[in-house]
């Protein structure tokens, strides 16, 4: 056994070296077969003789069993965001705000990798644990993920203890590469390589965040103790040292000129990096300097990080397509010949109703000038006019629906146009599709595409008919083997015990959001009771107005409706509330107390659910943002108070943050 010891402590060292020289320093001394033989000498000793794997053995880079869930943990120091500037003069008020404080300085600048920031923390210079931002206090333990990144260090040169962070990131053919994966597997692609990175890390099983190739760059260090580094250049030099792996492409500038020009150069070579960059950090050189500034409550006074313009493209706008909602509202998308914006390829935008169509005289056969608003959503800014092709015609919406051929409607007070047909067919797909959400009826695995096949295969032709549906209906869709199928069967028979106010949402009744069909379902508790219930009661209740009073018994007065029902209970389908009760509800601490901004257009819930949802979690939803606000919820097109937030350096999360959330929390 001695000699076996010696043996694994010896692999351990090249496999650390060799894991080394290839991640980090990019120049490997051996073949790949001669580590992937040794790796492999490894895992069978480990497998044979457990005893002998240590956390810090190079085996755990593959991944190991599936947690169950992150456990959250306080930061020793909290991880604080950057202040933002975004043209020349915040910068050079930066710069004099610096020079009054210390006097004659230097900057280090840094490329503002495009990531996930995280924490890792060191005991005797093994990796013992590393943590997602979080809310700055509070991150994820992500320990088990973060070792499957090969440029992280599991044993350093040094037997140093301390805390260094950096931005985990995916590099742009590693995001290339799982895109293409989950296109062939039907699945959804991620809107760009930050989120594919951060959806990674919170994967619980780490074998799938080892498949995903991520990569990180070191920046900063929390204690300085152990260190002889006197700035913010010699820590980085001392992390390289130590074995991490820090960013190449930086400098010591000695003024704001050195600044600007550094700026500028990478503005122009962004594009040509491996992976992708939202800006440039600024940082006080000196470590005395930056003691000497101190912080704000939210972020160091010494840094600020430059944010690149919304970089803009032009294209051609080829046609219009249109899309019809569950509530029959018809919304317009540019269809555009494929252009590269902000490192992603785009070829759709939003075009939202017609007035702006005709406020920015866009029409099919233009060139338009395309950028992303915050670098995530595509957005048609202006037309070229002189570009303008001849014979081009003003664009106007149809008069009947692209699905059913009703007549379209816009109702008083609505920008949008309008199908009001109950058996528009693409209105009913998409009511399928929000009956089996995430906060409906919430049925696992059975996404849009699948939706789609059964609706227009007629195995489904309303929600009641997805809980008749038998193995041997699913095995001929595209894609789907036995196993999935098993699955997909499960999940419906999970999604029958849900809470009657789940049922209720996904009912899909007009005005009714999640916060009322939880409030009805608490206060009526059975099906039998909500359906005798009068406008007059409901109207009492707070928090249910009038609009949806009656739009409620509306609903539930159609005959077809009853039979909805009637045919939902034949499958054993929960009509009762076994939900929390509004008064047992205390709220996630992550919301609890917290004042939320929400801005921009949600996708895939409405800005009323989202508030409504924020509320039962205790928090406070306010309009404006302002230095008291905790986190701002950006949509697409989010505007001013995007801008205003990222000013103030108050906390952002897109969509897809937001959601990821509520999946951890529900």
């Amino acid at each position: 056994m001695t000699q076996l010891k010696a043996r694994v402590q010896l692999l351990h060292e090249r496999l650390h070296q060799y894991n080394y020289e290839y991640y980090v320093m990019d120049n490997p001394s051996v073949p790949d077969s001669e580590y992937d033989k040794l790796l492999h000498e490894l895992i069978e000793i480990e497998t044979e003789h457990p005893q002998l794997k240590t956390s810090d053995s190079p085996t755990v880079r593959v991944g190991g069993e599936a947690q169950s869930t992150f456990e959250k943990v306080r930061h020793d120091t909290p991880m604080l965001s950057l202040g933002n500037a975004f043209n020349e003069m915040d910068l050079r008020r930066f710069d004099e705000r610096v020079r009054d404080s210390v006097g004659e300085v230097e900057y280090m600048c840094e490329l503002k990798i495009d990531g996930l920031a995280v924490s890792l923390k060191y005991e005797n210079g093994r990796f013992v644990q590393g943590l997602t931002r979080g809310d700055g206090t509070t991150g994820e333990d992500i320990t088990e993920n973060l070792k499957t990144i090969h440029a992280i260090p599991l044993v350093l040169q040094k037997p140093i203890s301390f805390e260094v962070r950096g931005e985990a990131y995916m590099p742009r053919k590693s995001f290339l590469k799982l895109n293409e994966t989950k296109e062939k597997k039907g699945e959804q692609p991620f809107a760009n390589p930050r989120n594919a990175a951060a959806g990674s890390l919170r994967q619980l099983d780490s074998k799938l965040a080892a498949a995903r190739k991520l990569d990180i760059f070191l920046y900063s260090i929390n204690d300085f103790t152990e260190l002889d580094a006197t700035s913010q250049s010699e820590a980085l030099t001392e992390l390289d040292q130590l074995g991490f792996k820090t960013n190449p492409e930086r400098i010591v500038a000695k003024s704001i000129e050195d600044i600007l020009a550094y700026i500028e150069a990478w503005t122009a070579k962004r594009e040509h990096l491996s992976y992708d960059i939202d800006g440039i950090v600024i940082k006080v050189n000196a470590i005395e300097h930056q003691e000497t500034m101190g912080f704000t409550q939210k972020s160091p006074r010494w840094a600020i990080a430059y944010k690149f313009p919304a970089e803009e493209v032009v294209t051609t706008l080829q046609d219009i397509e249109l899309s019809i909602g569950r509530t029959g509202v018809v919304t317009p998308t540019a269809i555009l010949e494929p252009v590269h914006v902000a490192g992603t390829t785009v070829s759709r935008a939003s075009l939202h109703n017609e007035d702006l169509i005709h406020e920015r005289d866009i029409r099919i056969g233009d060139q338009v000038v395309v950028k992303k608003a915050g670098d995530i959503i595509p957005e048609v800014v202006r037309v070229i006019l002189d570009r303008r092709p001849e014979h081009t015609e003003t664009y106007h919406m149809p008069t009947h629906c692209p699905s059913c051929d009703h007549e379209l409607v816009r109702i008083e007070g609505e920008v949008a146009l309008r199908c009001i047909n109950p058996k528009c067919q693409a209105q009913l797909v998409e009511g399928l599709k929000h009956f089996v959400s995430r906060q409906a009826m919430n049925i696992d695995g059975l996404g849009t595409k699948i939706i789609e096949q059964l609706y227009y295969n007629h195995l489904i032709k309303d929600v009641a008919d997805i809980f008749y549906l038998a193995k041997d209906d699913l095995l001929p869709l595209e894609r789907m083997g036995e196993k999935k199928a098993d699955n997909l069967i499960r999940a419906i028979e999970k999604s029958k015990s849900q809470s009657l106010e789940h049922l209720l949402f996904g009912l899909g009744i007009r005005h009714l959001g999640v916060k009322a069909s939880h409030v009805l379902a608490e206060k009526y508790e059975t099906i039998e009771r909500l359906m005798t219930v009068t406008e007059a009661e409901l109207i009492e209740i707070y928090d249910v107005g009038e609009k949806v009073a009656q739009s409620f018994v509306t609903y539930m007065g159609n005959e077809d409706i009853r039979k909805l029902i009637e045919k939902l209970k034949a499958q054993h389908v929960n009509m009762t509330f076994t939900g929390q009760k509004t008064t047992e509800i205390t709220g996630h601490p992550d919301f609890q107390g917290k004042t939320i901004v929400l801005t921009g257009k949600l996708e895939q819930m409405t800005r009323t659910e989202a508030s409504n949802w924020l509320k039962l979690q205790g928090a406070k939803v306010t309009s404006s943002v302002t230095k008291s606000t905790d986190l701002v919820i950006a949509g697409k097109d989010a505007g001013s108070k995007l801008t205003k937030a990222e000013t103030l350096g108050t906390p952002i999360w897109n969509e897809q943050d937001f959601i990821d959330k509520q999946k951890e929390i529900n």
